[in-house]
């Protein structure tokens, strides 16, 4: 269905085999946990620094695994600086933090710490994630390890599609960039547009956006109109020259929302158009 909206043309893709149960609320409520290894630096150099590609061999393991285990419940995880990853964690409670840190413990040289937090907007929630450990003590105290603080979602407080993603990507970037440049140089183009929408989104509308690699960017925020992509899309262009496009897509979960913005997405590349929502069918009573 091709629906306009304040002269943009938007695309909608109804995916009728989705059996949806009614929504109470289409308002996002986000759950953020902030994971944060504990007392990292002072260990990467005692008793003497250690080598730099050890240290980030462990990093990214640490990384791949803390991703595996929470995108096995549904959530996504990104690295943003390695030793502080933040994760959307919807559905996942608190049993499943503390086996995390469980099983990281068990495995690495080093200990975890998570403060989790739910809020409107995943900016307020990374806020009050970041505050719990905070109020615990430094990242850098011995003595605080393994904290597990936080307000987890009560499922049956939130309407059934509470979690809203938004995948970014740019517009051809192999016939831009990648068959054109050199590969740093292509590389500074796709992070001037990260670092602008990234910005942009924070301070608009308390949205958190992150870099996954390629040319793409994976976006968790508050319900957004239309209108509202549309600018973002105009201040990277105007602001970094790089024209993106972008999917929206929400769910019970990080993942459910990710897999329909991406869906999302392949129809913009297939429509041509700059902005899509994947809607899944939701029955009413006059269906």
């Amino acid at each position: 269905m091709v629906a306009s909206q304040g002269g943009l043309v938007v695309r909608k893709t109804e995916r009728h085999n989705v059996e949806a149960p009614k929504r109470k609320s289409t308002v996002t409520i986000t759950q953020l946990t902030l994971v944060q290894i504990d007392n990292y630096g002072p260990w990467t150099v005692t008793p003497e620094p250690r080598r730099e590609m050890d240290l980030q061999t462990l990093q990214s393991r640490l990384f791949a695994d803390v991703a595996q285990f929470i995108g096995s419940r549904g959530g996504y995880v990104f690295f943003t600086r390695f030793d502080n990853m933040i994760a959307v964690t919807n559905g996942i409670d608190r049993a499943a933090h503390a086996t995390l840190q469980e099983t990281i413990g068990n495995r690495y040289p080093v200990t975890i710490s998570l403060g989790i937090d739910v809020a409107d907007t995943p900016a307020a929630a990374l806020d009050g994630a970041t505050e719990r450990l905070q109020a615990a003590g430094s990242a850098q105290d011995e003595d605080r390890t393994e904290v597990l603080a936080g307000t987890f979602l009560d499922p049956s407080e939130t309407g059934t599609e509470p979690v809203h993603i938004a995948h970014f990507d740019v517009n051809d970037a192999t016939g831009k960039y990648t068959d054109q440049l050199n590969e740093f140089d292509s590389f500074i183009h796709i992070e001037r547009s990260y670092a602008s929408l990234m910005e942009y989104l924070r301070t608009a509308h308390g949205g958190l956006s992150f870099f996954v690699g390629g040319d793409n960017i994976i976006a968790v925020l508050p319900e957004l109109s239309a209108e509202a992509y549309q600018a973002a899309l105009d201040h990277v262009a105007d602001d970094a020259g790089v024209e993106l496009k972008v999917g929206v897509g929400r769910g019970q979960t990080a993942h459910e929302a990710g897999i329909a913005a991406k869906h999302a997405l392949e129809d913009c590349r297939y429509e041509g158009t700059t902005v899509e929502f994947a809607q899944p069918h939701v029955p009413t009573s006059d269906d």
